[in-house]
């Protein structure tokens, strides 16, 4: 088998250790987007030349790839994951490769599809398909569709926006001014694939038939301590990661290396 992909590579111009190197990076990231690094663009550009080579190799384990030629990006999905614009795959799959997240990087995930769909809905998006969007924004929506606050922690708040930043669904210029609400970051077109339609519009209605009021009067009631034990309760249980982020990623996303 290694003899007939040298040939096949051999072809195209491409080493054997080439080949190898583009998928692990794949395999690691979950995601090659070419305007990432010039490592990522120069990795993007190979792809392109030897795709169904790749794609046919690690059909053999179930994976399959979303290749997205207008944005320039080449995604990975496990066995069994639902894929856009692709037919489901019915194999059995035990999880064992997919990335869970966080309750908090969940929420800031449906948050930034939805920041996304305004945005392009008012035609706001530039022309590698991303949008621009504010810290003091994004808090907003948080508050307004889920009820939740970005970390007050800047330890965790930097974690969390790296979080996403590895699986390439934002791209941030800075993440030492993310306490600072003049802080911008530009949101990936990638976060479609994250969050499906039915699961925003669902969200969105939630929200509209049930608006989340955040108090403005110093006198506002407080809670007994039996309220706010089962406010706390539904919150810690109202996302599930499972019915919601539909493009899970392949293995986990490590500390990035050098770029």
């Amino acid at each position: 088998m290694i003899n007939q992909i040298e040939k096949l590579l051999e072809k195209e111009g491409v080493q054997l250790k080439e080949f190898s190197e583009l998928l692990i990076r794949l395999m690691d990231y979950g995601v090659i987007c070419r305007d990432e690094s010039q490592v990522e663009q120069a990795l993007y550009d190979r792809y392109l030349r030897i795709e169904s080579i790749v794609e046919e190799y690690v059909s053999l384990m179930g994976i399959r790839i979303q290749h997205d030629r207008r944005f320039q990006f080449a995604r990975c999905f496990p066995p069994g994951a639902e894929v856009p614009g692709m037919e489901d795959d019915d194999q059995p799959f035990n999880n064992g490769m997919r990335v869970r997240l966080s309750q908090n990087e969940v929420a800031l995930v449906l948050v930034l599809r939805s920041q996304y769909d305004k945005a392009l809905r008012e035609g706001k998006v530039d022309e590698q398909g991303c949008v621009l969007v504010s810290l003091e924004g994004l808090s907003i929506a948080l508050k307004n569709l889920l009820s939740r606050n970005l970390p007050e922690q800047l330890t965790e708040r930097k974690n969390l926006f790296r979080r996403l930043r590895q699986l390439r669904l934002i791209q941030l210029a800075n993440e030492d001014v993310l306490d600072t609400a003049e802080f911008w970051l530009k949101i990936r077109p990638m976060i479609m694939s994250y969050v499906s339609d039915d699961v925003l519009n669902t969200l969105l209605q939630d929200d509209e038939e049930s608006p989340i009021e955040v108090p403005v009067e110093p006198e506002a009631k407080a809670e007994t301590a039996e309220q706010a034990d089962d406010n706390q309760e539904k919150e810690e249980t109202s996302l599930n990661t499972d019915d919601l982020i539909t493009g899970d990623s392949v293995f986990n996303t490590e500390e990035e290396g050098a770029k």
